[in-house]
């Protein structure tokens, strides 16, 4: 599927009455996986990307080129919409222009730019965020690098959990009137900072980082979230079984549940690549 057809199919995703889930995916099999048990769109975090990539944490080590080809693989091998966590931008209003662009090339269907001061500054105790204003900056900039119009650009701030609700709802004001796509909001511990949200934003609000107990989609859909988070479990779960896998062979003990060679084979798209064998190969 083109990307244009993936973007499309997300911005349906904002426009309906609905709250989804996306699937916490990080690379083509995982997505393939998500896209056959019928997710509606996908999500690739900066900090699942660092750990497949760099088996590295989350601390701003992963390089624009990394998750940018992270991002086309996935792309390549599904058709499952694919939002992407794009974090700062990888620097200033001017880095932020250079990552749309390479992640439009890449073929998402959305990204996040959000305003947290990143990589971590030193001497620093906690999270900070950038000024309203170099926040704004950086909207305005991804949205003038943008090419395709049907790709979606989110503003993100983690303004609940550094400095409050009220300037939240600051920071959801400003970004909304650049023209962005949709605010994507983290560190949501109450209803009443959700319902709040609701109240001033006119764009979709995609959800991340909320406490479980938030995560009523019912709830989250009458106030204006479309697309929630539930954390990215599915590669915590993968590294488990590898990990049990691997030390029941050491051991030489039985293997835990493995996926059948068949299911294999239709993940790595086996029929399709044995037809071009041969239509192509003889």
């Amino acid at each position: 599927m083109p990307a244009p057809a993936r973007r499309a199919r997300l911005r349906a995703v904002l426009s309906g009455v609905q709250c989804v889930h996306p699937a916490s995916v990080h690379d083509p099999i995982s997505a393939r996986i998500a896209e056959e048990i019928g997710f509606e769109t996908g999500m690739l975090a900066g900090s699942v990307a660092s750990l497949s990539v760099l088996g590295a944490p989350d601390v701003i080590l992963l390089t624009l080129s990394e998750f940018a080809e992270t991002a086309r693989r996935i792309g390549r091998a599904s058709d499952l919409p694919l939002i992407v966590d794009a974090d700062h931008g990888y620097g200033n209003a001017l880095n932020v222009m250079r990552t749309v662009e390479e992640l439009e090339v890449a073929g998402v269907a959305g990204m996040t730019i959000e305003d947290t001061v990143l990589p971590r500054p030193f001497g620093a105790k906690g999270a900070e965020l950038v000024s309203l204003a170099e926040g704004v900056g950086k909207l305005r900039a991804a949205l003038a690098a943008r090419i395709d119009p049907g790709l979606c650009i989110f503003g993100r701030t983690g303004a609940l959990s550094v400095t409050g609700l009220d300037d939240a709802l600051a920071r959801v004001r400003a970004y909304q009137d650049t023209g962005v796509d949709g605010i994507f909001v983290t560190g949501a511990t109450r209803r009443d900072e959700i319902e709040a949200i609701g109240r001033v934003a006119r764009v979709p609000i995609l959800l991340g980082g909320a406490a479980p107990a938030l995560l009523d989609k019912a709830f989250l859909a009458a106030n204006g979230v479309r697309v929630a988070l539930q954390g990215h479990q599915p590669f915590a779960a993968a590294v488990r079984a590898i990990e049990a896998t691997m030390r029941a062979l050491r051991a030489g003990e039985p293997l835990p549940e493995l996926c059948p060679p068949e299911r294999m084979d239709r993940l790595s798209a086996g029929p399709e690549w044995r037809a071009r064998t041969t239509d192509f190969l003889g």
